[in-house]
């Protein structure tokens, strides 16, 4: 394979140089070494941290090296305080214990924090200086819009949901418990504050922060806990915020799957609402406890055809409901059947069962059949497709992938 399939040629140019000069030292960079005897100390003590968790055999993690402390040295410049962000890195053989820690499986992992906490969604960008210097100014950004009117909440964007806090004073205990959260949840969420005279009229009781969904019509919810206890503002937020059906796009695909767990995913056409609604409120009615097993998504049946044909559908025939257990897929019989008592969540039972999976390869089992009906359904169906979305997951002409995944 080419280096510049892998490396962008202005920074496979700059690679080689420094190879070729010698002028490439692998402790040169601002780079921090994180071990288990200092990882939290100084996650904890950074604003954003970026963390290479690497393999020094493995090419790519080579590859990236020289980039990842390049981009190190400009954010250095732009951040010369070491509390604001801190460029680490794992070798990952060396401690073995802190990859386990952190789920790494593949190599290089670029994972980022926010005072010691792990963000959800990692680095996957481009591995070029410009672009990940470009992300470590992006996550510097205040997610906050402050509000200098009143009048200025009646025209924000109810297609995104919206946290407003309203303050007495920037420099407050609330205040900064609100920021920390909001730099957590900023892809999620649109953050809104107000303070001072601007905002009196809304702290009648005090500072206080509401929650606007989805939707013009939609009543806003306002958080009742401590506002400087961090813990229950998150939970509150990220739960408002992150919701229970999440979109799956091309974009995020490849962090879906990652995740490793099933997918229940409704197909639906952009502009049917209607049935969207009716799976979110069935998911959240029949399967919240299952929640941690399986990953409820919803996807455009028009941008996802191919997966769609591998279980011989169009977009004509959606709203279709279909597992993908990143082996087989499997197609809920109707979506009319949503309106059945449990059926959705016997669906998902039955792939964790194995059912879905025996009764693919050797028809329905014998509890499911009556006497008279035991030898017309000996007949073995065809095989499930195969997953069509398991090609969304991290590739290996990026990554150095260290185990496959075993599921049904």
């Amino acid at each position: 394979m080419k280096l510049s399939s892998i490396i962008p040629v202005p920074e496979l140019h700059y690679f080689t140089l420094l190879l070729v000069t010698g002028l490439y030292n692998p402790g040169r960079g601002e780079i921090t070494s994180l071990d288990s005897g200092n990882i939290d100390d100084i996650l904890n003590g950074a604003g954003v941290a970026l963390v290479n968790f690497y393999a020094d055999w493995c090419r790519f993690s080579q590859m990236l090296h020289p980039i990842f402390e390049e981009a190190s040295n400009i954010v250095r410049e732009e951040y010369p305080d070491a509390t604001q962000v801190v460029f680490g890195r794992v070798d990952c053989d060396q401690h073995s214990d802190l990859a386990q820690r952190y789920r790494i499986s593949k190599y290089p992992t670029l994972k980022l924090f926010r005072n010691g906490m792990m963000m959800k969604r990692e680095y996957r960008g481009q591995r070029s200086v410009t672009a990940i210097a470009d992300f470590i100014r992006q996550q510097k950004v205040d997610p906050i819009k402050e509000i200098e009117n009143l009048e200025e909440i009646s025209t924000v964007d109810r297609s995104r949901r919206t946290i407003i806090g309203y303050f007495e004073k920037r420099d407050s205990d609330n205040y900064r418990t609100y920021e920390k959260v909001a730099n957590i949840l900023r892809d999620d969420c649109a953050f809104l504050a107000a303070f001072g005279e601007v905002s009196k009229p809304e702290r009648f009781s005090g500072d206080n922060i509401i929650y606007k969904p989805l939707g013009e019509n939609a009543p806003d919810m306002v958080y009742m806990g401590s506002l400087t206890n961090f813990d229950l503002s998150y939970a509150w937020t990220q739960d408002k915020c992150v919701p229970l059906v999440r979109e799956i796009t091309f974009e995020n695909g490849e962090e879906l799957t990652e995740e490793g767990i099933p997918f229940l995913i409704l197909f639906h056409q952009k502009d049917d609402t209607e049935s969207l609604e009716k799976f979110q409120q069935e998911v959240a009615r029949q399967l919240i406890s299952e929640k941690g097993s399986i990953n409820f998504l919803h996807a455009d049946c028009d941008k996802f055809r191919h997966p769609l044909l591998h279980i011989q559908k169009t977009p004509a025939d959606c709203p279709v409901i279909a597992i993908d257990s990143f082996r087989h897929m499997y197609v809920f019989p109707e979506f009319s059947d949503l309106a059945v008592p449990g059926k959705l969540r016997q669906f998902v039972l039955d792939l964790h069962s194995g059912k879905l999976h025996r009764e693919f390869h050797h028809g329905p089992d014998p509890t499911d059949s009556t006497p008279g009906q035991q030898e017309e359904n000996r007949e073995v169906p065809s095989n499930p497709p195969e997953s069509s979305f398991q090609k969304l997951a991290p590739s290996e002409t990026r990554y150095t992938i260290l185990r496959d995944r075993d599921e049904l």
